[in-house]
C-alpha cells in the first residue's frame, strides 16, 4: 500500500518536525514496510535522512531561471527531493492550470527521474451527467500524460469529496478505478475526504493500492492510525 499525506497551505518548519518525529517513530517501531510520502509546504523542506519519502506537492518545469513566486529542480535538487505531486484538482481549479500546462510539467519531471503522483478526478456537475460524461472528463486530464511512465502513480480524487466528508460509494470507487486500471499499470490511489473511519475499508476494496489523504493527515497520529490500518490488510 502507498499511502500520501498532503499538507497543502498548512503546518510551519517546526509543527513538520515534529509530525515527522511522530510519523517516522511510528514506522521504525513497528517495521511499516508500507509506501509512505508526506508532502510538506516548501518551507519545511529540509535534506536529512528519513525512513519516510518527502515530496514536494508543486514546482515549475524548469532548471531554475525568472519564474518569480516558483520553486524549480535546482531548489529540489538541494533537498533531495524526487516526488511531486502533479494535476492535483485545487492546482487545476483554484490556482488555473491547464492541462497543457500540467502535462509540459509531467514531461519535465518525468525526464528528470521524479516519481510523479498524478491526480486526476471530476466536479460534481460532471458526475451526475453520468458515466459516459464522466469518463470523458477524466480521460481528457490524461491528454499529454505517459500512462507507461515507469515511476508513476494516479490519484483519483473526485472534486466534490475533497475536504467535504463527502466520499463516492464503494461500487463508485470500484468503477472509477477499474476505468483507470484499464489505461495503465500504476498503482492506483483513492483521494478525496479519506480519514481514519473509512481509510481501511477504501483500501481493502479492488484496483486500490492506496490513499491520497488531505485534511485528515494533518494528524500524525490518525494518519500513523491510517498506516497500521494499511499494514493490518496483509495479514
Amino acid at each position: 500500500m502507498i499511502l500520501c499525506a498532503n499538507f497543502k497551505a498548512n503546518k510551519t518548519r517546526q509543527e513538520t518536525r515534529a509530525y515527522m518525529a511522530v510519523v517516522e517513530s511510528f514506522v521504525s517501531v513497528n517495521e511499516i514496510d508500507e509506501t509512505v510520502i508526506v508532502f510538506p509546504p516548501f518551507t519545511a523542506l529540509e535534506h536529512i535522512s528519513r525512513n519516510v519519502l518527502i515530496g514536494v506537492q508543486n514546482a515549475y518545469p524548469a532548471q531554475n531561471g525568472a519564474y518569480t513566486g516558483e520553486i524549480t529542480l535546482e531548489q529540489l535538487e538541494e533537498f533531495g527531493i524526487k516526488t511531486i505531486l502533479i494535476g492535483h484538482s485545487e492546482r487545476r481549479h483554484v490556482l488555473g492550470e491547464t492541462q497543457e500546462q500540467i502535462a509540459a510539467k509531467f514531461r519535465f519531471f518525468a525526464d528528470n527521474g521524479f516519481a510523479i503522483i498524478y491526480c486526476v478526478g471530476e466536479p460534481l456537475e460532471v458526475r451526475e451527467q453520468g458515466d459516459e460524461a464522466l469518463m470523458r472528463y477524466v480521460d481528457a486530464q490524461f491528454q499529454g500524460i505517459d500512462c507507461e511512465y515507469s515511476d508513476l502513480i494516479i490519484a483519483y480524487e473526485p472534486v466534490w469529496a475533497i475536504g467535504t466528508g463527502l466520499t463516492p460509494t464503494n461500487d463508485q470507487i470500484v468503477a472509477m478505478h477499474t476505468a483507470l486500471r484499464a489505461k495503465t499499470h500504476a498503482p492506483l490511489l483513492y483521494g478525496g475526504s479519506v480519514k481514519v473511519d473509512n481509510a481501511q475499508a477504501i483500501m481493502a476494496l479492488e484496483n486500490v493500492d492506496g490513499v491520497l489523504v488531505g485534511s485528515a493527515s494533518l494528524s500524525a497520529n490518525d494518519f500513523c492510525e491510517m498506516i497500521a490500518q494499511a499494514a493490518e490488510l496483509k495479514q
